[in-house]
């Protein structure tokens, strides 16, 4: 999938954590441009206030879904309808489907029929039949205990001060989103083009600004890490590529 692809997010909010919402934005970042943020639910139940705060800083709509009826998964219903209507509206080029809920099997399979490209995510827990309808599925849980790894690993590293406000990304929020980014897209010697990077961090921050840090440009930022190794080459046309990959 091309990084300007537009993904459709649709979060079961009665099978996955609020804990994971940031690796899992993250991770659909890396894939496209989410378009469409929505997450479901009984939102005048109590074990789903945790959601609320989280809610307003990615930007996702709650969709308010009743239980009518003992035993019936209502939030299940009102995720495939939206799903369905969506694709016909014909503005998004994949979806990202959230739960461990082995419901969501069939709609996968609808979809890619369609020619949409599906990525599930969920915990370990998540039955067989969902992961294989997807084109691509990531283990939350495991994703969140690999970044926690990651962070303890580099959290000795060098960090630049932090000149905007207090809303905004702290410098060293950056650098380490820079490094996970270039883990995750780089090629197989470690090297990530820069421009690539920027795109990412934007879709993540959307505030992002070099300026804001007190640099005129983003190699000048990321060299003042002093994490990355830093390749600049010309292509056939003459235009300078710059490439970054982690010292370590």
């Amino acid at each position: 999938m091309a990084n300007d692809d537009r993904f459709a997010l649709l979060i079961d909010a009665d099978n996955v954590s609020e804990k994971y919402i940031g690796i899992l934005m993250d991770e659909l970042s890396n894939e496209g441009v989410i378009t469409y943020k929505r997450i479901y639910g009984d939102w005048t139940r109590p074990e789903l206030g945790s959601w609320k705060r989280i809610l307003l800083d990615y930007s996702i709509t709650p969709i308010q879904q009743y239980g009518y009826t003992t035993g019936k998964n209502a939030t299940d219903s009102a995720m495939i309808i939206d799903a369905m209507d969506i694709l016909y509206t014909g503005s998004v080029d994949g979806y990202c489907i959230v739960s461990s809920d082995s419901d969501f099997t069939r709609l996968a399979a609808r979809l890619r029929e369609s020619g949409m490209y599906v990525i599930g995510m969920g915990e370990k827990k998540t039955p067989k039949p969902f992961i294989s309808a997807c084109d691509k599925f990531k283990y939350l849980d495991i994703l969140s205990a690999a970044a926690i790894k990651d962070d303890e690993k580099h959290s000795d590293t060098r960090e630049t001060g932090n000149h905007g406000g207090e809303t905004q990304a702290s410098s060293k929020t950056i650098r380490k989103a820079i490094i996970a980014i270039v883990d995750e897209t780089s090629d197989e010697e470690g090297w990530a083009p820069l421009s690539n990077i920027g795109n990412i961090l934007l879709k993540r921050f959307p505030d992002f600004d070099v300026r804001n840090y007190g640099f005129q440009k983003l190699a000048k930022m990321v060299k003042s890490y002093n994490c990355f190794e830093i390749n600049a080459v010309r292509n056939k046309d003459g235009n300078k590529l710059v490439y970054i990959r982690n010292k370590d």
